[in-house]
């Protein structure tokens, strides 16, 4: 009998990667690691804990000992923890990446699965309607979780130039939603009315967290190498969402919120500075055509039905 497939799991204890775990425990044939600074809060029976942590000599410690085919590298900084900033995400995002990549190519590791980001693309006024994988990444600089998975795909880029028997698949990921998934975006939608900017209609992607734990077994398994934007059918705008919720619009002027933002933010009242208007006005807006057709797999919820879901989850 063959060996068991091995798979490395970073970031394990986070939203995506708690529930990819209860898949990856239903996979036969299979030997999962799990790793993260603490152990997930639901860890299923058959997949071992160990911890690493990224911003140190872990990942070269952890991937020489469990000898991976497949690491599945989820651990990054969304929202950077109190008391930390930039600097920390940074050593998680990008120099943690990179600490995982080295490691995965000295010990021979087959293939390493990472989640990107949609806001690789980045936040600009002449974004096309709809981005496909072809599309430049360019992740602002003034926004670091943007900017720096713009630079971990550039990183990744040139690794698969000069280690081309790593293979890759690299996912680009919507707003992901779960049933209870509560964070800086879904505070946007709870809030007594929608904050939109005039003209910008904004409209989200979203993918389902169970339809996103499936791709990334499929990524870990029998899937393609690649680069695959991860988004249900669809998109809504904020006249879809106010009408979903049942919320009215306060509609505000780019100019009066960038002087706000730009008063609030140095006094202490914001942890925004006036370039978040841009987040509001101009988000990127995924085309997920290659990942129903070259990927092989179609997310079981639209947009639209994720959000739905996720309402009715939080009873909104």
């Amino acid at each position: 009998m063959n060996d068991p497939l091995r798979i490395m799991v970073t970031g394990a204890a986070g939203m995506v990667g708690q529930h990819t775990l209860q898949y990856l425990a239903k996979l036969p044939h299979t030997e999962t690691l799990a790793t993260d600074i603490a152990p997930p809060k639901d860890m299923p029976e058959n997949i071992r804990f160990e911890k690493m942590d990224v911003t140190t000599d872990d990942p070269e410690k952890v991937i020489s000992s469990f000898k991976p085919d497949v690491i599945l590298h989820l651990a990054s900084v969304v929202t950077p923890p109190k008391g930390t900033g930039r600097e920390f995400a940074y050593k998680v995002d990008v120099e943690g990446t990179r600490k995982v990549i080295e490691a995965a190519i000295y010990n021979k590791t087959r293939r390493i699965v990472v989640t990107s980001s949609g806001a690789a693309y980045g936040y600009h006024e002449d974004n096309p309607d709809w981005l496909n994988e072809t599309h430049t990444l360019r992740g602002n600089a003034e926004f670091p979780y943007s900017d720096h998975k713009r630079q971990v795909e550039e990183m990744l880029a040139v690794t698969r130039h000069s280690y081309p028997e790593l293979e890759q698949v690299i996912l680009r990921v919507g707003t992901v939603l779960g049933e209870k998934t509560d964070n800086q975006i879904t505070a946007l939608f709870q809030r007594p009315k929608l904050l939109a900017i005039k003209g910008s209609e904004s409209p989200f992607v979203f993918i389902w967290l169970d339809d996103l734990a499936k791709v990334l077994v499929r990524a870990a398994t029998d899937g393609p190498e690649g680069v695959f934007n991860v988004a249900g059918d669809g998109a809504m705008g904020v006249n879809d969402l106010s009408a979903a919720l049942k919320k009215p619009i306060k509609w505000l002027p780019a100019w009066a919120v960038k002087l706000a933002l730009g008063i609030a933010k140095p006094l202490g009242l914001s942890r925004y500075g006036p370039e978040q208007v841009r987040f509001l006005q101009y988000r990127p807006v995924l085309d997920n055509t290659a990942l129903k057709e070259e990927f092989g797999f179609t997310p079981e919820h639209t947009s639209r039905e994720a959000f739905e879901r996720w309402q009715k989850g939080m009873g909104l």
